[in-house]
């Protein structure tokens, strides 16, 4: 309620309940001024009350909320379900226009300032992780694959007749895909090992540089979080992008939950070249999966490039559900979140050194990987296919996300074979299961997944390679399975 309204309230209630009303909502709506004047993240958390006003008080200003509007066109902003309005905070219209997702709506006043704003604050949630230069950035309405292959269709036009794009291999099928879709060529850059950990091979990224030519390569794409014992890809590559003026964009997935990730970003770009970072909206701040974050280190157009490489609106649902929890997390709650994630990940990693010590294993070394950890699983008797009954046990068991990766995997993507898929390797010398203290992970999880893993393990090695079944009688099997499911440790 404005102040003007409240002032016709003088004959319903006394003066000074109408003073105390105006202070309470006077404190609220010098927060609100605060956040539009700075567009920096609140110190402090936001409550659900204070989100829902702000939403609510931007979705007044789109035409679809206007009193007695009447659309006459095809996109009007209507909605059949009070149920989706409602889910939506009628906020309906989306973002961007047609061939600029960025770009702001006359339809829609509310929509627009809030996709701007979300920008601003997550441009200062990077800063505030460790990208302290980061310039721009804007968001995607896409998941982290997809707005890689945005990306290098930006590049095209940059990079007229280029065609190959020079990747040091990492495992995981959309960073692959990402770089077929657009239609161009990718060179796999073989890891090398060095000690337990997957390290970039800098020789071989040279000389394929020399071998296709820096004026025929579309960019070099590089990797930060990954899974162990692959590492954050070396520094060496963004001076090699400088020296050859060669595009350099990098798959920071989940990386920005890690200093140590941000850094090496922070001083890539100090040193070298490095043209854009794309992370996952869900990995990084716990919002469902459909959007993703662009940013740079620059400010010469390249993003405003990646946004009009976009065909269309887009959906601004990845918006909304940032800009709620930037606000719910405000500068304290994610400093507190990076600290717990450090603990974490340290505490699973002694944790894990423990099991590996019991189970005859051993905790690879790959101090250089912030957030992944892998064990080896040497001890399992049996081949290749009885190792993976591992991954089967701990997912009946409700334990989501450990992998099992073992030597003889072979996987077909788009016509390229991987041997070893999973390890990063054609040749990785172990069997391994890898776990990751990722961002909101709770001390009672970690505890949880080592206990479980341990009694897997046990439980695994009672089984005949060669009958395929438990030399043990049904009583102790059947006490297996209920210790082993049970999380109550």
């Amino acid at each position: 309620m404005e102040a003007s309204h409240l002032e016709k309230c003088l004959n319903l209630v006394p003066q000074s309940y109408i003073s105390q009303g105006q202070q309470f909502r006077a404190s609220r709506s010098n927060l609100v001024r605060i956040l539009l004047e700075k567009q920096k993240l609140p110190e402090e958390s936001w409550n659900d009350e204070l989100i829902e006003f702000l939403l609510s008080e931007l979705a007044q200003l789109d035409s679809n909320n206007a009193l007695g509007n009447c659309g006459a066109g095809e996109r009007e902003g209507r909605v059949y379900s009070g149920l989706v309005a409602r889910r939506n905070y009628r906020l309906v219209h989306g973002v961007g226009r047609s061939g600029d997702v960025t770009a702001v709506q006359p339809k829609a006043v509310g929509s627009s300032i809030l996709n701007q704003l979300c920008t601003k604050l997550t441009l200062d949630f990077i800063r505030i992780v460790g990208a302290r230069n980061a310039k721009s950035c804007i968001i995607v309405p896409m998941a982290t694959g997809m707005t890689l292959l945005l990306c290098f269709l930006a590049l095209r036009k940059r990079r007229r007749g280029a065609k190959f794009i020079i990747w040091p291999r990492i495992d995981q099928k959309s960073c692959f895909k990402s770089m077929m879709s657009s239609g161009f060529e990718p060179i796999i850059i073989e890891n090398q090992s060095d000690g337990d950990e997957l390290r970039t091979n800098v020789t071989e990224i040279m000389e394929s540089i020399k071998r296709v030519g820096a004026e025929n390569v579309v960019c070099i794409h590089s990797t930060t979080s990954c899974f162990a014992p692959r590492v954050p890809d070396r520094l060496e590559i963004a001076t090699i992008c400088k020296t050859h003026n060669i595009p350099h964009i990098v798959n920071n997935a989940y990386g920005l939950q890690s200093s140590k990730c941000m850094h090496l970003l922070q001083q890539a770009a100090r040193v070298g070249r490095v043209d854009a970072f794309v992370q996952s909206c869900d990995k990084n701040f716990m919002v469902p999966v459909g959007g993703a974050v662009v940013a740079s280190f620059h400010d010469d157009g390249f993003l405003s490039e990646v946004a009009g490489s976009y065909a269309g609106r887009g959906s601004a649902a990845p918006t909304i559900d940032l800009t709620i929890t930037l606000l719910d997390m405000g500068v304290a709650g994610v400093k507190m979140l990076l600290r717990q994630r450090k603990e974490n990940y340290e505490y699973l990693r002694d944790e894990m050194r423990k099991i590996a010590e019991k189970q005859n294993e051993r905790l690879l070394e790959t101090p250089h990987n912030p957030i992944s950890m892998a064990m080896t699983l040497s001890s399992i008797p049996g081949r290749d296919s009885d190792i993976t009954k591992l991954g089967s046990m701990l997912f009946t068991r409700r334990i989501t996300g450990a992998r099992v990766v073992v030597r003889s995997t072979e996987k077909s993507i788009e016509g390229h074979v991987f041997t070893g898929y999973g390890s990063h390797s054609n040749h990785y010398p172990h069997c391994y299961i890898t776990v990751a203290a990722a961002i909101g992970m709770k001390r009672s999880e970690c505890d949880v997944i080592v206990k479980c893993i341990d009694k897997c393990m046990t439980s695994l090695k009672k089984i005949s390679p060669h009958k395929g079944s438990l030399s043990c009688n049904n009583d102790e099997l059947s006490h297996i399975e209920d210790d082993v499911t049970n999380h109550d440790v």
